[in-house]
């Protein structure tokens, strides 16, 4: 692996091709915890092009957390059936504004194993809702994935073992900026051979 010193450098090189196209992602912008988390659900192996509208749809129909958990399954899957896996989603969605309803006064726990226990509340979904609202966190996703390892930040084959080579890696302060810049970089650049090029370069910053 390398030092810190050299992936501080090499990461904010990637944030300067990766802020240079205008783009909102699926966690962001949401002004209630119960939205975010929703969103971040939904948006499992889906784009965010399609998940942002999706939620926004769902939220003008039900605004408040408990009428989302009153809603049924059918109808959530309806309105949210441009997303991937939208049925199992809706299940998710459902149980999950349940459990916020009944459990938590309908506020969302900003606690990892409260979040785990949240239906459809994956370790990355969990993180990406802890960063957003001020954690230290990292979200490891595809995109995370990918550049960590072809930046030679992580040699793990798991997503779990590259978060736990980050977390080492870098001091917390740069941990919420990893997941919003890699992604970002990610979907600028979707030209495998592109990326590529891109990241051997920054490979090469001392």
């Amino acid at each position: 692996m390398v030092s810190t010193q050299k992936a501080i450098k090499q990461l904010k090189e990637v944030r300067k091709y990766a802020y240079k196209k205008k783009m909102r992602l699926a966690g962001e912008g949401w002004k209630k915890d119960w939205q975010l988390l929703i969103t971040t659900i939904m948006s499992a192996r889906s784009l965010d092009e399609t998940t942002i509208p999706a939620a926004e749809a769902l939220f003008r129909k039900y605004p408040t957390v408990q009428k989302l958990a009153s809603a049924p399954v059918s109808e959530i899957a309806k309105i949210i059936k441009k997303v991937n896996f939208y049925r199992n989603k809706a299940k998710s969605v459902s149980g999950a504004s349940k459990v916020l309803a009944e459990e938590y006064k309908g506020k969302v726990p900003l606690d990892m194993e409260k979040l785990l226990g949240l239906p459809g509340v994956g370790r990355k979904t969990a993180n990406i809702i802890l960063q957003e609202r001020g954690g230290d966190a990292i979200a490891v996703d595809t995109h995370v994935f990918y550049c960590s390892r072809k930046l030679e930040w992580s040699k793990s084959g798991k997503p779990e073992g590259v978060e736990e080579d980050l977390i080492k890696l870098f001091p917390k302060s740069y941990w919420k900026e990893l997941n919003p810049a890699l992604v970002r970089f990610g979907k600028t650049y979707t030209s495998k051979r592109e990326k590529d090029e891109l990241l051997e370069e920054i490979k090469k910053i001392k």
